[in-house]
C-alpha cells in the first residue's frame, strides 16, 4: 500500500501542511511527487500537489485519492524544493508557491487525452492498447480508466509510444487541425491502388503517397502537395484505407513573423574581457553571480547571446528575463534570429492558450531557451546552464501579491541548484546589487563604451520655472520645441517620455478648491479625454466629467497636470504635420498592440513616439536622434526612499534611446527641480557619483543596502480596527526584536484607503534578526480568527519595492 502527502488547494493557515491520502492500487506504479491530484477534503473535492510518496503513514484512517490530474509530474523535484524555500522566504502558503509556477491554463478543470507519439505505428503498442487507436487518433484517459486498462497504457507512456496532453475546459484548449493517416500496411495500400479503376487516378496518387510515408499528415499539407481536393481522400476514408484524425498544432504567437537567421557579431575588446569569466564558469559548471554594468548601447545583448550559445552547445538550457512586455518584441526578435525554434516566449501579452502551449514545449524539452517576464523564472528546465536578468534594476521583477518573490532571488537559488552562472545586466544597477559587487559577493563586469564608439548623447536640463517666468505656459520648453521642429525637417525620429497616462492628473474647481476624488480610495481621479471620463488608477472606478462643481455649482472647472493624452493633443495643435504614436496602458491594452505600435515606429510611419515608462528602456531604433523628458519630477516626489534612485534610472535609460547608431543623439530633460542630484547626475550619465551620494543618504536614514526592510500592512473597512491592530503589532515587534532593529509605526499608508478599505503600516528596519520570521508567523497566527471572520488583511512584504 502506498500513501501520498498532498498540499491541498485551500489557502488558509490551518490547511498549510501536507495531508496523507492512500493511493488506489491502479495508480501505485504511476504516482510520483510533482503530480496534481484531486482529493476529498471535508465535504468537497479539491486539487492538490503530491510532494511525497511513502509506504506508511501515522494517520489512522486515510481517504483514497480520487483522481490523478497528471500522468507525468508537472513540477520537477527542484521546483518542489523551490516551493518550500519560497514559503519560508516570502511567508506565503505552500499552495500559492506551487500555483505561481504553472501557467493559468493548469489552474482550471481539465481532461487528459492520450495520443500516439509521432513516428509510432499501432503495431508497436501493447496488445490491450491497440484497439483504441485503430479508428481514433486520441483516447480520453477517463475511458481508459473505465475499461480498467491503466497499467498497459502507463507502460506505453513510459516507453514514449503514447503522449499525454491536457484538454483544458474553457481556458486554453489544445488547438487541432484535420489530418489523415493510413490504416493499412504499405503493401496493402499498393494492392488497393492496383485494384482501383483507371479514372480513380487521384485516389491512386494518395495511396502511393502513403506507401512511402506512413506518418499522419495535415489534410491541407497533403492536398497542397498532391495538388488535389479533399474528395479522393474522403473516398479512401470511406473505403477504410485511411482515417481522419485531429492533429494537435501549437498556437504560435509569432507564426506570422519571419525571422532572418543572424550570425554572432565579432566582440569588442571590452566585450571579450567581460565574456571570458562567464564562459569559464559555464565550462566548469560553477555557480557565480555576475553584475554586468554597461552603459546604454554597450552591447550587453550580444554578450548574452554568445554566452547562451556556449550553454546550448553543451546541451544545457537558458532562461532570459526581460522586465516589460514592450521589450519582449525586440528581445524575442534578437533571440529567434539567433536560435530559431529553440526559443519559447512567456509573457503577459500571450493568450492563456498560447502560454500553455509555450510552457508545454519547455516541459517536453522541445526548446532550450526561454525569453519572458518575471514568471518565466519558473520554467521547468532540468539542466540549466545560465540565467540572465536583463535590466536587473526593474521593479517589475518583484511580485506585489502572494507569493511576494523577487525573480533575482529565485534565479540565484536555481543557479546554486544547477551550478550555473547568473548574469544581472543593467546600465543603472540597483544600489543593493552594486554594493554587493563592490563587496565581492557578486563579480562586477563593466562595459564603459557604446558599440562602434558612439558617444553618449549630450543632455540639456531645462528649468521649467524659468520658462513660466518668461511667459511660456505650454508643456514644451522653447528649446525642446525648436529641436522637435529641427528633427521633423530632417526626417529623423524622436521619443517623448512622460510617466503619466491619461489627460490631466486631477480636476479642480478654481472657486472653492474642490477636487474630484475616488469614492473608494483616497486619491484624486485622473481625467481621460477620449472617453470623457474620470478614472481611478487604483480601483478602476469611473465617473462622467461634470461641467459644474458639485460643491459650489461654479463652472470654473480647471484641468491640472499633464498626461500622455494631453501631450498628444498639444502636439497635434502645435505641430499638425507631425505623426505621433502614443504608447501607454490605454493604447496597449489589446493583445499584440505593443508590437504593432513599435513596428509602425520602426517602419517610420510616425516621427514621434510618445509614451510612459514602457518606452524608456531596451528599445533600439537607428533613426531616433532626440529624446525629450517632459517632466522629470513625476517620480521624484513620491513617498518612497527609492524615489531618487528610480528617477536616476529612468532618466538614464530613456536618454540611452538616442543616438544608438550612426546618427548622433541629443536629450532634453524638463524639470521644476533642476538642482536635484539625481537629475543633474543622470544628465552627466554619472552612475558612480550618484551611487556615492545616494549611499550616504541611505546610510544616514538606515535604508537598504545598509539595512533590510520588512513592511507589514493592515487593512480593514473599519479605521479604528486597523489602527488598533497595527499598533499592537508594532508594540509587539519593539518588545521582541533586538535594540538594533528600528520599528516605525503605526502610520497611515501613503494611499490610506483603497477599494473602501483603510490601510495602516508598520515598517521594520534590521540587520540580523534570526527571530524575525518566526515572530511574523506568530503575529499572523494570533489574528487568524479576525482574518477569517472579520475580513481583516495582514500583508507582510519581507523586501518591499513599493511603499504605497
Amino acid at each position: 500500500m502506498k500513501f501520498a502527502s498532498v498540499i491541498v488547494d485551500v489557502a488558509a493557515k490551518q490547511t498549510d501542511r501536507a495531508f496523507d491520502y492512500s493511493v488506489p492500487s491502479k495508480w501505485e506504479e504511476m504516482i510520483a511527487p510533482g503530480m496534481r491530484v484531486i482529493v476529498p477534503f471535508g465535504p468537497r473535492k479539491v486539487q492538490g500537489f503530491v510532494i511525497d510518496v511513502k509506504h506508511s503513514t501515522e494517520v489512522k484512517r486515510t481517504k483514497p485519492i480520487e483522481e490523478l490530474l497528471d500522468i507525468t509530474p508537472v513540477l520537477t523535484e527542484e521546483l518542489l524544493n523551490l516551493g518550500h524555500w519560497l514559503t519560508t522566504h516570502t511567508l506565503c502558503y505552500a499552495i500559492s508557491a506551487f500555483q505561481a509556477m504553472l501557467p493559468a491554463a493548469m489552474k482550471a478543470k481539465y481532461e487528459k487525452e492520450i495520443t500516439m507519439a509521432r513516428h509510432v505505428e499501432t503495431k508497436q503498442l501493447h496488445e490491450a492498447v491497440k484497439p483504441f487507436f485503430e479508428k481514433e487518433s486520441s483516447v480520453l484517459w477517463k475511458d481508459v480508466e473505465k475499461g480498467g486498462l491503466t497499467s498497459p497504457f502507463y507502460r506505453d507512456i513510459q516507453k514514449g509510444l503514447l503522449d499525454v496532453t491536457y484538454v483544458v475546459k474553457n481556458r486554453g484548449n489544445k488547438k487541432t487541425l484535420k489530418g489523415v493517416r493510413p490504416l493499412l500496411s504499405p503493401q496493402e495500400l499498393m494492392d488497393l491502388a492496383d485494384s482501383l479503376p483507371k479514372q480513380a487516378e487521384k485516389q491512386k496518387d494518395v495511396l502511393r503517397y502513403f506507401t512511402e510515408n506512413t506518418e499522419e499528415i495535415f489534410m491541407k499539407d497533403l492536398t497542397d502537395f498532391l495538388q488535389t481536393t479533399q474528395a479522393p481522400v474522403k473516398a479512401l476514408v470511406e473505403k477504410g484505407a485511411l482515417a481522419e484524425v485531429n492533429m494537435e498544432i501549437y498556437r504560435d504567437p509569432y507564426e506570422n513573423r519571419t525571422f532572418t537567421p543572424s550570425e554572432p557579431f565579432p566582440l569588442t575588446d571590452e566585450q571579450t574581457k567581460v565574456i571570458s569569466p562567464i564562459l569559464a564558469h559555464i565550462e566548469d559548471e560553477l555557480h557565480r553571480v555576475f553584475l554586468m554594468y554597461g552603459v546604454t548601447g554597450s552591447g550587453k545583448t550580444e554578450v548574452y547571446l554568445q554566452s547562451i550559445d556556449r550553454v546550448l552547445k553543451k546541451g544545457q538550457e537558458a532562461i532570459v528575463l526581460v522586465p516589460e512586455i514592450s521589450l519582449t518584441p525586440q528581445m524575442v526578435t534578437r533571440f529567434k534570429e539567433r536560435f530559431g525554434s529553440k526559443v519559447a516566449v512567456l509573457h503577459s501579452g500571450l493568450s492563456t492558450g498560447e502560454k500553455y502551449d509555450e510552457w508545454r514545449k519547455i516541459q517536453r524539452q522541445e526548446v532550450s531557451v526561454v525569453v519572458g517576464a518575471r514568471s518565466a523564472i519558473f520554467a521547468p528546465f532540468t539542466n540549466l546552464g545560465i540565467i540572465i536578468i536583463d535590466e536587473e534594476h526593474e521593479t517589475s521583477y518583484k511580485q506585489e501579491e502572494n507569493p511576494r518573490y523577487h525573480a533575482r532571488d529565485i534565479a540565484i537559488y536555481r543557479g546554486e541548484q544547477h551550478n550555473c552562472p547568473i548574469i544581472l545586466g543593467s546600465a543603472t544597477p540597483t544600489l543593493e546589487s552594486f554594493a554587493r559587487a563592490q563587496k565581492g559577493v557578486y563579480e562586477l563586469l563593466t562595459l564603459t563604451k557604446r558599440m562602434n564608439d558612439a558617444s553618449l548623447p549630450p543632455v540639456d536640463i531645462i528649468d521649467m520655472r524659468e520658462e513660466l517666468r518668461e511667459g511660456n505656459r505650454s508643456m514644451f520648453s522653447r528649446l525642446l520645441l525648436e529641436k522637435i521642429e529641427d528633427r521633423l525637417a530632417k526626417g529623423e525620429q524622436m521619443v517623448l517620455f512622460l510617466n503619466k497616462r491619461g489627460h490631466s492628473s486631477f480636476v479642480m474647481c478654481r472657486d472653492c478648491g474642490f477636487v474630484h476624488s475616488c469614492p473608494h480610495c483616497e486619491i484624486s481621479l485622473t481625467y481621460h479625454r477620449y472617453q470623457n471620463v474620470l478614472k481611478c488608477h487604483y480601483c478602476g472606478h469611473e465617473q462622467p466629467t461634470t461641467t459644474l462643481c458639485p460643491e459650489c455649482n461654479s463652472d470654473h472647472i480647471r484641468f491640472f497636470g499633464t498626461g500622455t493624452q494631453k501631450v498628444e493633443e498639444e502636439l497635434t495643435k502645435v505641430l499638425p504635420q507631425a505623426k505621433v504614436i502614443r504608447m501607454d496602458v490605454d493604447t496597449t491594452s489589446r493583445k499584440g498592440a505593443h508590437e504593432t505600435l513599435l513596428t509602425k515606429f520602426a517602419n517610420q510611419e510616425a516621427q514621434i513616439l510618445l509614451g510612459t515608462q514602457m518606452i524608456a528602456k531596451g528599445l533600439d531604433f537607428p533613426n531616433v536622434t532626440l529624446v525629450g523628458v517632459l517632466s522629470a519630477d513625476t517620480m521624484l516626489h513620491l513617498p518612497d526612499f527609492r524615489a531618487s534612485e528610480k528617477t536616476f534610472q529612468l532618466l538614464t535609460q530613456v536618454s540611452g534611446r538616442a543616438g544608438r547608431h550612426k546618427l548622433p543623439g541629443e536629450v532634453v530633460i524638463q524639470t521644476y527641480t533642476p538642482e536635484h542630484y539625481s537629475i543633474e547626475l543622470a544628465s552627466q550619465h554619472d552612475y558612480g557619483a550618484f551611487y556615492e551620494q545616494e549611499m550616504q543618504i541611505r546610510k544616514l536614514h538606515k535604508y537598504p543596502p545598509f539595512f533590510y526592510l520588512t513592511l507589514v500592512t493592515v487593512s480593514h473597512e473599519n479605521l479604528a480596527k486597523v489602527v488598533d491592530v497595527t499598533d499592537k503589532i508594532s508594540q509587539f515587534m519593539r518588545q521582541k526584536l533586538s535594540s538594533q532593529a528600528v520599528v516605525l509605526g503605526p502610520v497611515a499608508s501613503p494611499i490610506a484607503k483603497i477599494k473602501d478599505r483603510y490601510r495602516y503600516q508598520c515598517m521594520i528596519k534590521y540587520k540580523l534578526e534570526p527571530s524575525l520570521i518566526p515572530l511574523l508567523q506568530f503575529v499572523t497566527e494570533q489574528y487568524q480568527g479576525d482574518i477569517q471572520q472579520q475580513n481583516l488583511t495582514i500583508t507582510i512584504d519581507l523586501h518591499p519595492y513599493s511603499m504605497m
